[in-house]
């Protein structure tokens, strides 16, 4: 089995997965309740509080799967990109069992792995096929060819599908995550009440810094009592206009790739709308949508992994 651990981000999580590809335990503590008092992720209190949660969780995942560490033939663990503190204390626990067990160590990218999350359970998606992968640091347009092998056909000129959600949901006055009080708002909400712009750039690239500033105007607008009435409708505007960009984008790169068949995964990946908005993509589980030890797991599968002791000189990296 291979023993994933994550720590990207602000979710502590470990996981063990079979080479195979089946998950046995799966374990997230994620800190959502205690950054949402700050409306976003604190670095500084994401590094300490993975120190806090890293050997439980990874003690709770070996519990959950009935194994111990001699079940463990290698370690997989983020390298990058994500927050430096954070992405440290994940390698460090890595590195520490790696090492004490003699064990080989496996270095993934985070985005990688949330590709591989596609590649788990009864049903794996298999290469090639044509993937948006939108969370909250990234969104990028991937022509998956192989399980090795992909190319970046386009990326954002600013804000993150799931910055734009964040900070949409700051501007509403709604909690944090941003992405999922949007998404859950939104239902009540009419999405042609306000007419969000979209930016069109060069390319198959994404642009979300106009919208947000749409929303910050319509807000302005109102006092508090109109902004209360007109919550909800300003969500489901704002979604529908996150969405289309996202589908129309996905269409384009589809159609200039070849692909027909297409695929959806991170964080944004379990938004309600753009799931309905594009039936035809194979999406991963809710689950595995979110940062999570298991997609860790499985994109190690597919890398070579570094031999004892060579690994203990690996660094974090915050981006690509």
């Amino acid at each position: 089995m291979i023993l994933g651990i994550e720590t990207s981000c602000d979710e502590t999580a470990a996981a063990l997965v079979t080479e195979g590809g089946e998950i046995r335990a799966n374990v997230v503590s994620s800190q959502a309740d205690l950054h949402a008092r700050y409306g976003g992720v604190v670095p500084e209190v994401a590094s300490r509080r993975h120190l806090e949660l890293v050997t439980p969780v990874i003690r709770e995942a070996l519990a959950e799967a009935g194994a111990t560490l001699d079940d463990v033939d290698r370690v997989a663990v983020t390298q990058g990109p994500g927050l430096i503190g954070a992405l440290l204390v994940g390698l460090s626990a890595a590195k520490a069992i790696a090492w004490s067990r003699r064990l080989p160590l496996v270095a993934v990218d985070h985005l990688d792995g949330h590709i591989a999350s596609l590649y788990l359970g009864p049903e794996p998606l298999e290469p090639p096929f044509l993937c948006l992968l939108a969370s909250g640091g990234h969104t990028l347009l991937v022509d998956v060819r192989s399980h090795t092998s992909s190319e970046v056909l386009g990326t954002t000129r600013d804000d993150a599908a799931g910055e734009a959600f964040d900070k949409g949901a700051r501007l509403l006055g709604l909690g944090y995550p941003g992405g999922r009080e949007i998404d859950r708002l939104a239902r009540d909400g009419d999405p042609d009440a306000y007419d969000f712009p979209v930016a069109r750039v060069d390319g198959l690239d994404f642009s979300f810094s106009g919208l947000k500033t749409a929303l910050l105007y319509a807000v302005r607008g109102l006092d508090e009592a109109d902004l209360e009435a007109c919550r909800a409708d300003l969500a489901a505007s704002y979604q529908r206009a996150i969405v289309r960009a996202l589908v129309a984008r996905v269409r384009a790169a589809a159609e200039r790739a070849g692909r027909e068949r297409l695929a959806i995964v991170g964080g944004v990946a379990a938004n309600s709308e753009l799931r309905a908005a594009l039936p035809d993509a194979a999406a991963a589980p809710l689950a595995l949508c979110t940062d999570n030890a298991a997609m860790i797991a499985s994109a190690a599968r597919y890398v070579e992994p570094t031999p004892y002791p060579r690994y203990l000189c690996l660094d974090a990296y915050a981006s690509r």
